[in-house]
């Protein structure tokens, strides 16, 4: 199983897109702006996207993407996320006011898009691979995941804070390689990642104390211009685990 980092700010700048993560060739978890570094071709093989949640950083391109691969399209390309999230993709986003409903394209019959709610604790068999959906604890409804292919596995935390659903998810299994969980904001924005339901270095810590493996692990969905501080501040607070900086571009084999 590889892994492929298109994109993990948590803003946009130069050599900066946001949220989303190619495994394989074909499967996706979420869909921000990072889908500007696939090819067209590489584009047209992707066939499932997982959502983490609603939140723009995290969607961004995916109307784009259906623009881009319309008439490639063979098979609907399947989008799954939470109820709710479904619903404001439908509502706010494919709804011909902000882009076309891609749903009913080129027509109801033969849709390019299809919509898949997927709940908490449940998982998606795509051949060796399994996705299971894992609630966290952000201003919307969100979820992350962990993705197993009987050889490896990694789990994705979307954006969150404090929780224990996530980690007791994660107890649940019998190993870990890889972790990438957000840490958005550094620690003198304490309050900030605490009302916006975000890690900060010392909230992160905290909540990795409740984890029974000992993965890789990499930061991900830090604020341009705080990455060297946030880093640094989660190496000063979190010593069972080396502590790395997830960069799009980045690329593991699991």
């Amino acid at each position: 199983m590889n892994l492929r980092i298109l994109g993990c700010s948590g803003g946009i700048g130069s050599h900066l897109c946001t949220t989303s993560l190619l495994v394989d060739d074909d499967l996706l978890i979420d869909g921000g702006t990072g889908l500007s570094e696939l090819s067209l071709e590489e584009m047209s093989r992707i066939r499932h996207i997982f959502v983490t949640h609603s939140h723009l950083d995290h969607i961004a391109g995916i109307p784009m993407l259906l623009d881009a691969i319309f008439e490639s399209i063979e098979r609907p390309l399947v989008v799954h996320a939470r109820e709710e999230t479904i619903q404001v993709l439908r509502r706010h986003i494919f709804n011909w006011q902000v882009w076309p409903d891609f749903s009913v394209l080129p027509s109801e019959q033969h849709p390019v898009l299809r919509f898949e709610v997927m709940h908490p604790g449940e998982s998606v068999s795509l051949g060796a691979r399994r996705v299971e959906m894992i609630a966290v604890n952000h201003s919307v409804p969100a979820a992350g995941y962990r993705v197993q292919n009987g050889v490896g596995s990694f789990a994705f935390s979307g954006d969150t804070t404090s929780n224990d659903g996530f980690w007791q998810a994660l107890n649940q299994h019998d190993d870990l390689d890889l972790l990438i969980v957000e840490t958005a904001f550094p620690d003198q924005e304490c309050e900030l990642s605490v009302k916006s339901r975000h890690y900060c270095p010392r909230l992160l810590a905290s909540d990795l104390k409740k984890l029974q493996h000992r993965p890789q692990l990499f930061l991900t969905h830090l604020k341009p211009g705080s990455e060297e501080l946030i880093v640094k501040q989660c190496r000063e607070r979190i010593q069972t685990l080396q502590v790395q900086q997830l960069c799009g571009g980045d690329r593991f084999k699991l």
